[in-house]
C-alpha cells in the first residue's frame, strides 16, 4: 500500500494540481488489487488498479461522447459491481463529479437528488432502470449488451484532468434524518482526511483482508468502501447483495476477511443470529450510531476482538474514534467514541461537538447553494465547524456522544439523550431494536417514550413494561425512565441505518 506519510496528505491531495485518477489509481502498482468483487452466490473475482484504469478509459471516452465534461455532475444508480468503480473513476478522470443514488431509494429520492444536482447523464443497471423512467431530458447509460458495445468501441481516454485540491469529487446528500437533504461537496484534497481514518482509525495494512460493508451510496461505505481503499492502494471487498446474517458471516469465513467495519445494525443483527460465528477477526470497527454495551461484549466473546465505535459525519467523515492503528490506540472507556483523529482538532462548544477550522484536514466549508444552512454549521467567527450533536469531553480528551440536538428530551429540567437508555433497554433479552423520543407532557414539559422490537416469535409479557422501566432506573437514572413504552414491529430508518427519530416523535 501507499501508506503516505501522514505529514504529507494535506499537500499530496490538496495541491493546486491533484489529479484524483491518479491519486487514486494510475500511480498505483497495476497488478495490486483494488477490489475484489462478491456476486450473491459468493463467487469472487479481484480487479486490479491497472485493469481499473485501463477499463475506466473506455468508459470515460463514453462518458465523454455523450457530453460529461469537467464540472459536470453524473449520477449513479447501481449495486456494489463492476460497473460501479469503473465508472466513478471515469468520471473522475475527466474532471466530472459522482452523485451517489442509493439503490434502495424510491423514484422520488432519486428524483429529488438528479433535479436538485442538475444531473445531465445517469449511470445505472436493469434492476434499477425503472425508477428513472419519470426523468425526462437526461441521458441514461445502462449497464449491458448495448453499454458493453459503445464500451468496445470506444477509443480509450489518455489524459486526465487535474481539477485541484479544491475540485470537486462528489456532491452526496445527507440522508435527512432533521430536514430536507443538503448537499454536500466532497472535495479532492478530502481524501487526506480520509487517508488518516483508514490507517490511524481502521488500521487497515497490506496483510489485511479489509471489508466494509456499509454501501456507497452513503458517506461510511463511499469515503471508506471506495475512497479510502484507492487512495492508499488497499483493496476493499464488494458484496453485491443485499444484508443478511448467513451471507454476511460466509463472506467473512470465505475470503478470510481480518479487518471488517459496519454499521452497528449488522453488529447488532449478528449478535442476534442463532449461527455462531468460526471467523475471528483481528480489527472490527462501527460507526453510524453508537454501539450499545450488549453488542460489544458479544463482539469479545463470539469474534474475539473489541468492536470499536467511530464516530464523524457526511459533512466530514470520521473524525473521533477509537482507533485501532499502534500511534494512536488506547484502552476503550465504556460509552466513549474515542479520541481526535491525527488531523483534526475537536471540543465542545455551546454544548455541541465541535471541530476546529484550520485543522490540518478539515475539508468542508459549507453546503452546496445554501449559505442559511451553512451558517447554522459554524460559528460566528468561522473558528469551529459546529456538528449539531450534544455531546461531552473528559479531562483526558475522551468525547462521548449524548445526542442530536434536536433529539435531546428535556423532562423536569433535565437533558436526557436517548442513547443512554436505548444503551440500557437493549440488553433486555427481549428486545432486538429499540428508539426511544421525547413526547410533550403537560407537567414535565416532555417524558420519555421507548419504543422496542422484540426477538422474532416472542409474545410481550404482561411485566415487560415495568421490566423495563426498573432497569432503565436502576441502570442509568431514576429520572430517565420510559413512562412509554410501546411494543413496535419495525423502527423507521433511513436507508443507511439510522433511525427516523423524527417519525417517532
Amino acid at each position: 500500500m501507499t501508506h503516505t506519510d501522514e505529514q504529507t496528505w494535506p499537500a499530496t491531495f490538496g495541491a493546486a494540481d491533484a489529479d484524483a485518477a491518479w491519486l487514486l489509481c494510475d500511480r498505483h502498482d497495476p497488478d495490486a488489487i483494488a477490489f475484489t468483487l462478491v456476486d450473491a452466490d459468493l463467487t469472487g473475482r479481484d480487479l486490479s488498479f491497472g485493469e481499473l484504469a485501463d477499463r475506466s478509459r473506455r468508459m470515460a471516452a463514453v462518458l465523454a461522447a455523450h457530453g460529461v465534461r469537467a464540472g459536470d455532475r453524473v449520477a449513479v444508480l447501481m449495486g456494489k459491481r463492476i460497473e460501479l468503480v469503473v465508472t466513478l473513476m471515469a468520471i473522475w478522470r475527466l474532471g466530472a463529479v459522482h452523485v451517489p443514488l442509493f439503490t434502495a431509494f424510491a423514484a422520488p429520492a432519486v428524483e429529488m437528488r438528479v433535479e436538485a444536482s442538475s444531473v445531465g447523464v445517469i449511470v445505472t443497471e436493469p434492476a434499477q432502470r425503472a425508477k428513472l423512467d419519470g426523468l425526462d431530458g437526461r441521458t441514461v447509460l445502462e449497464a449491458g449488451p448495448r453499454l458493453d458495445a459503445e464500451l468496445d468501441a470506444a477509443e480509450p481516454v489518455t489524459g486526465r484532468v487535474a481539477v485541484g485540491g479544491d475540485g470537486q469529487l462528489v456532491e452526496l446528500y445527507t440522508s435527512g434524518t432533521t430536514g430536507h437533504p443538503k448537499a454536500v461537496p466532497v472535495p479532492v484534497r478530502a481524501l487526506a482526511a480520509f487517508s488518516s481514518y483508514m490507517v490511524f482509525g481502521l488500521d487497515v495494512t497490506d496483510d489485511d483482508v479489509f471489508w466494509n460493508a456499509a454501501d456507497p451510496g452513503w458517506a461510511y461505505g463511499l469515503y471508506y468502501g471506495v475512497l479510502g481503499p484507492l487512495a492508499i492502494g488497499g483493496r476493499n471487498l464488494l458484496l453485491d447483495a443485499g444484508f443478511g446474517v448467513e451471507t454476511t458471516y460466509a463472506v467473512l469465513e470465505r475470503f478470510g476477511v481480518t479487518n471488517f467495519a459496519a454499521a452497528p445494525t449488522v453488529y447488532r443483527a449478528l449478535s442476534r443470529a442463532t449461527t455462531a460465528p468460526t471467523v475471528r477477526l483481528r480489527r472490527a470497527s462501527s460507526a453510524g450510531e453508537p454501539l450499545t454495551p450488549d453488542v460489544v461484549t458479544w463482539g469479545k466473546d463470539a469474534l474475539d476482538v473489541e468492536i470499536r465505535d467511530h464516530y464523524g459525519q457526511t459533512e466530514q467523515g470520521m473524525v473521533i474514534v477509537n482507533g485501532w492503528h499502534d500511534e494512536v490506540r488506547a484502552p476503550v472507556r465504556p460509552g466513549s467514541m474515542g479520541r481526535v483523529l491525527p488531523g483534526f482538532r475537536a471540543a465542545v462548544v455551546d454544548g455541541q461537538i465541535a471541530l476546529a477550522t484550520d485543522s490540518p484536514l478539515m475539508w468542508f466549508t459549507g453546503y452546496v447553494d445554501a449559505p442559511e444552512r451553512t451558517a447554522e454549521r459554524f460559528t460566528t467567527d468561522d473558528a469551529w465547524y459546529l456538528t449539531a450533536d450534544i455531546g461531552k469531553v473528559d479531562a483526558d480528551g475522551y468525547f462521548f456522544f449524548t445526542s442530536r440536538d434536536d433529539d435531546v428530551i428535556l423532562a423536569a429540567g433535565y437533558r436526557i439523550g436517548p442513547v443512554d437508555v436505548e444503551s440500557v433497554l437493549a440488553t433486555h433479552p427481549l428486545i432486538a431494536d429499540v428508539a426511544v423520543v421525547g413526547a410533550p407532557d403537560e407537567v414535565r414539559g416532555q417524558i420519555v417514550v421507548a419504543h422496542v422490537v422484540l426477538v422474532d416469535g416472542v409474545a410481550a409479557p404482561d411485566d415487560l413494561v415495568t421490566e423495563l422501566q426498573d432497569m432503565v432506573r436502576s441502570r442509568y437514572s431514576a429520572h430517565a425512565y420510559p413512562r412509554q413504552v410501546h411494543v413496535v414491529d419495525s423502527l423507521p430508518r433511513t436507508p443507511s441505518g439510522k433511525v427516523q427519530r423524527y417519525l417517532l416523535r
